[in-house]
């Protein structure tokens, strides 16, 4: 089985259509067939880019929820089954590989950072926390939850994704532009009150 096309009679090709086609219709027994029938292939499609064999499991069990999730859109004109599946399980792993080459900064050179005198302006937090509060109340309910997620529970951009059904380039994106947003009102609500 290759993640190229095959052609359009080939038996693997519909059966694996079939299989998704029901798996679309959340039939479990069609996801386990088609789970059995792919998985050896899409470890092969993960492995040169997972960073371990650990991640490669995890990996797996992330493309196969996406796959049970989407099964429903596959459309076996554009592509065959497998095409799709590999494609998946290729982003997936891109994706994992991404997040874990964030750069982290050295916790010694974070020590360096040194404190704010006392004799230096003082930040104003009871002056600005109003100010960040409307700006923040102003942003639509899908924005305050993805702030909210990400800087107060602490989910990760990958965890995010999921969340909201989007890729993490999206998630990156949307977090940059919030963050904008809340800055320029911020500014401007702070130029208004002096």
């Amino acid at each position: 089985m290759s993640c190229g096309r095959l052609t359009a009679r080939d038996p693997t090709i519909e059966r694996l259509s079939d299989l998704l086609a029901r798996v679309g219709r959340g039939d479990q027994r069609a996801f386990a067939e088609l789970l059995a029938a792919t998985r050896n292939k899409l470890r092969k499609t993960a492995h040169p880019i997972a960073p371990s064999s650990a991640d490669l499991d995890d990996l797996l069990q992330e493309a196969y929820l996406k796959i049970w999730k989407h099964a429903a859109q596959f459309d076996p004109r554009r592509s065959s089954p497998i095409t799709w599946m590999c494609a998946i399980m290729r982003h997936t792993a891109i994706d994992a590989a991404r997040l874990k080459q964030v750069p982290m900064a050295d916790f010694d050179e974070a020590l360096l950072v040194p404190e704010i005198s006392r004799s230096e302006d003082a930040f104003d937090y009871d002056l600005v926390q109003p100010i960040a509060a409307r700006a923040i109340q102003r942003l639509p309910d899908q924005r305050r939850q993805l702030l909210s997620r990400a800087y107060l529970d602490g989910e990760s951009r990958l965890m995010l994704a999921q969340r909201f059904d989007v890729p993490v380039g999206t998630i990156k994106t949307w977090l940059r532009r919030t963050l904008d947003s809340v800055r320029r009102d911020c500014v401007a609500g702070e130029a208004a009150v002096q």
